[in-house]
């Protein structure tokens, strides 16, 4: 389930749009923009692989996505923490406090979320 980048990119217009042709994401996407062409290509493969379906609308297709935003986030987040931290969460929470020199704040903003979370 993991994206290569362009992808993502298209993801994350379709996740901003919620459903569109593929004209509509076009402009959303990073410079240089690829071509028409090439998107639809893109499209067509993240469809074969589960991410996105379509409405037929007149002689043409709208998209939608069919994962969300946060269930990609959840299964990108798991593949992270396996890769790069041995499945730890402490260690990848170690490694961001350290290397983004957060903030007493940031800190106590992160605790909050956590206790949130458990309650």
């Amino acid at each position: 389930m993991k994206l290569a980048k362009r992808e993502e990119q298209i993801m994350q217009a379709f996740w901003e749009l919620q459903k569109a042709f593929i004209r509509d994401i076009i402009p959303l996407l990073p410079d240089p923009k690829p071509h028409y062409n090439s998107v639809a290509t893109m499209v067509k493969i993240l469809e074969e692989k589960g991410f996105l379906d379509k409405e037929t609308v007149g002689n043409m297709h709208s998209y939608f996505p069919k994962v969300s935003r946060e269930d990609y986030q959840k299964h990108a987040m798991k593949d992270i923490v396996s890769q790069y931290f041995d499945n730890s969460y402490p260690r990848m929470l170690a490694f961001f406090a350290k290397e983004q020199n957060l903030s007493e704040a940031e800190f106590s903003e992160i605790l909050q979320l956590i206790k949130s979370k458990k309650s």
